[in-house]
């Protein structure tokens, strides 16, 4: 999961050497935490959250397909 949502963010940013993914798991759910550079910030947010609402959507799919617990994408 940590590299779906690296793969997906570089794609979107201008500094795609600045993304990181800090992967937290907990008992009932995987926290994924991204960070970028704070100018890029709007490109993975979206206009009303649609690109990170989509980017959630995927990781849903992702880990239910593979039988995961739940995973939490957290942009900060």
């Amino acid at each position: 999961m940590r590299e779906l949502v690296e793969f997906m963010a570089k794609g979107l940013v201008d500094h795609p050497d600045a993304v990181k993914v800090n992967q937290l798991r907990g008992s009932d759910a995987t926290v994924l935490e991204l960070s970028v550079d704070p100018a890029d910030k709007g490109w993975v947010i979206g206009r009303r959250g649609r690109v990170a609402n989509a980017m959630r959507s995927v990781l849903r799919v992702a880990s239910s397909a593979r039988g995961n617990k739940r995973v939490i994408l957290e942009i900060i």
